[in-house]
């Protein structure tokens, strides 16, 4: 029997909505990963991670907002179908794939930030 592990995340980021929705290509392509759906209007995006050995690939929906000029919010969530014989292997795969994309993500803005000296 199969079911779906959900995990989501909700950030405050200190930079611009463009700023943050242009760097999630650039991280997707770091992980490896595939966008497979990206709606540059509503600033959405679902993408697609790798598999691995006893587990599936993870569904992972994105969702930015400016909250201000200089404010973005933003949602992370994550499904990863799982079976009664790979939930205990893929167990906390789906919040570290979150954890992931969310670390590789800080660090594609901050090579977009202007360099100051």
């Amino acid at each position: 029997m199969a079911y779906l592990r959900s995990e989501k995340e909700k950030l405050e980021i200190d930079y611009p909505l463009e700023t943050v929705w242009a760097a999630i290509p650039e991280a997707v392509k770091t992980l490896e990963w595939n966008i497979e759906e990206k709606n540059d209007d509503d600033h959405r995006a679902k993408i697609k991670t790798k598999g691995g050995f006893m587990s599936y690939s993870s569904t992972i929906y994105v969702n930015v907002e400016a909250a201000n000029e200089k404010t973005t919010h933003m949602t992370v969530t994550a499904e990863t179908p799982v079976t009664t014989i790979t939930s205990v292997a893929d167990f906390g795969r789906t919040r570290d794939r979150i954890e992931l994309f969310i670390e590789v993500l800080s660090k594609q803005i901050e090579k977009k930030l202007p360099k100051t000296t």
